[in-house]
């Protein structure tokens, strides 16, 4: 499996958005769902966003209301939209494909003043 490629993480204030991409490389990606993860320093790895392969998004409680998670299967890229970003956002995050592509190096989001 190839791995995934993430990008458009960086530095925002408080209140602000970031938009993440991950596109993967291969056939047949708009039958596999992708998920997002992110892991803070001394922190578990956390769940953020989930898209099937036919559309449907699932958030946890963390995120619900300020992420949006979406796709485009043309491309085989699947975004993380994050809005109104706090301190308790800042991580490296992960996409993931389950089946389809491999983790990658991730994307560093950083939260600050």
């Amino acid at each position: 499996q190839v791995p995934v490629v993430e990008s458009g993480g960086g530095v925002v204030q408080p209140g602000g958005s970031l938009r993440l991409s991950c596109a993967a490389s291969g056939s047949f990606f708009r039958f596999y769902t992708a998920n997002w993860y992110r892991r803070a320093p001394g922190k578990q790895r956390e769940l953020v966003a989930t898209i099937t392969s036919n559309g449907i998004a699932n958030y946890p409680d963390s995120v619900k209301g300020r992420f949006t998670i979406s796709r485009d299967n043309a491309k085989n890229t699947v975004y993380l939209q994050m809005n109104t970003l706090n301190p308790e956002d800042p991580a490296v995050y992960y996409c993931d494909v389950p089946g389809f592509a491999s983790w990658g190096q991730g994307t560093q989001v950083t939260v600050s003043l």
